[in-house]
């Protein structure tokens, strides 16, 4: 299969996706709802999911669920796992396990200007770069300047981030996936390169606020959004991916893409 091909697997037609990032046990310790959303798998594809992020043994534990979802392998992992400024990560996975596993695409961080990670995570990216020109897989960069969480107002200054992206393209990611601020001056990011750019989740917060956000974030020419928390630790996962599908492949407004959440929010409590 060609690179083409697979890339248009993650994205939909309108060259947009609404992602869910459930390989957050690669890194981290905050993976409630990761589990019970993955059960859900059919319910979100069919709210308008088109891609979802995993892990190795998500692929394998939930096989039955992703086989009705384009998949992207995670393939670093945290070496410390129980900081959650996840201080190290290293390559455990490549390619040919995504192959294997059918998945159409795999990521890994890079933190730029992290002085003690930056070459080893960016070894790491094209080491993939390397594997996708020879198995046509694409190569997704979370481009995370100077580490994991935001620490310092230039690790959140638009200006750091799409060198970030700018580099992250250089060394051959086909998609990056980074933070947006909020500002005008995301524009920066999306317009430092002509690869795809999608929007980091963020932290959770509340439901419009969240959609305000990615509604930006689509103005400003982000290609979709890669969403974490703000998917799995809602009351409604399948509400989120409808409001989210809505903004991002119909160009609706926050308001909108929150009544669309508050009626599946409804449905859930009359079922429940």
């Amino acid at each position: 299969m060609s690179k083409f091909r697979r890339m248009n697997q993650i994205f939909a037609a309108d060259g947009r996706a609404v992602v869910a990032a459930l390989d957050g046990f690669a890194f981290s310790m905050t993976t409630s709802g990761i589990d019970d959303t993955s059960l859900q798998i059919d319910q979100l594809v069919d709210a308008g999911l088109d891609t979802a992020l995993v892990t190795y043994g998500q692929a394998k534990t939930y096989e039955h669920e992703l086989s009705k979802v384009t998949t992207v392998l995670r393939v670093d992992a945290n070496t410390e796992i129980y900081d959650s400024s996840v201080p190290n990560t290293q390559l455990f996975f490549d390619i040919k396990d995504a192959l294997k596993l059918g998945a159409s695409g795999v990521v890994c961080m890079t933190f730029p200007g992290a002085s003690k990670r930056e070459a080893d995570s960016n070894h790491m990216l094209t080491k993939l770069a390397h594997q996708s020109a020879k198995w046509k897989v694409p190569v997704i960069a979370e481009a995370l300047p100077f580490g994991y969480p935001v620490t310092s107002p230039k690790s959140n200054d638009p200006h750091y981030i799409a060198t970030a992206v700018r580099l992250s393209a250089e060394l051959g990611a086909d998609i990056i996936k980074t933070r947006f601020t909020g500002t005008e001056e995301d524009a920066l990011i999306t317009g430092s390169t002509s690869q795809p750019v999608l929007a980091l989740g963020g932290p959770k917060t509340d439901t419009l606020t969240y959609f305000k956000f990615v509604q930006h974030c689509i103005e400003i020419g982000a290609r979709g959004v890669a969403v974490g928390r703000n998917i799995t630790q809602s009351q409604s996962p399948v509400g989120i991916v409808a409001g989210l599908n809505a903004i991002v492949h119909n160009n609706a407004d926050a308001n909108t893409a929150f009544e669309i959440f508050k009626n599946y929010e409804k449905k859930n409590k009359k079922e429940g």
